[in-house]
């Protein structure tokens, strides 16, 4: 009987799951519109009440993606007062929805990662999460990815789509 062999792990392709580089779970939302009148006018008084009796501390350890989903026009200082309240709980305070924010993350990640250790090397991007990654992060990996890979592909090992393919010189 002839032996068992890993032909993945004897093709030198390079699995790279996004969840390395950054775990969506860690960011939670703040709708600004439930602070203000009728959900579009900024009331001062009103506005920091409601930041007063608000429970900061369920952002405790997380990632604040503070956004208005209404057409309000809102002052810079009310973001200003948003953060002043939840930085003491939150790890971060950004702007945006929780995609722009996870987005915003991977961003963060990436730019710290030396990418040479992709040089000439076939990479697989998993394809299979248990966290919804935004289409996005996908563009922002593949730009970075393009100038090191040989190949670059999407998917698991035994069933990838391929995305691109250095060409031959």
């Amino acid at each position: 009987m002839e032996p068992v062999v890993n032909k993945v792990a004897k093709s030198g392709l390079i699995t790279l799951d996004l969840k390395k580089y950054c775990d969506p779970s860690i960011v939670k939302e703040l709708d600004i519109k439930n602070f203000l009148f009728q959900e579009l006018l900024l009331k001062e008084k009103d506005f920091r009440e409601y930041l007063d009796q608000h429970d900061w501390s369920q952002y405790e350890g997380h990632v604040l993606a503070v956004y208005c989903s209404t057409d309000a026009i809102l002052a810079p200082w009310a973001y200003m007062l948003v953060s002043t309240h939840a930085r003491p709980f939150a790890k971060d305070v950004i702007l945006g929805n929780r995609e722009r924010v996870i987005e915003e993350l991977y961003r963060q990640a990436f730019e710290q990662e030396d990418w040479s250790q992709f040089d000439d090397r076939r990479v697989i991007i998993k394809g299979c999460s248990d966290e919804s990654i935004p289409p996005s992060v996908y563009l922002l990996i593949t730009q970075r990815l393009l100038p090191h890979v040989e190949r670059l592909m999407y998917g698991e090992a035994c069933s990838f789509v391929p995305v691109y393919r250095k060409p031959k010189n």
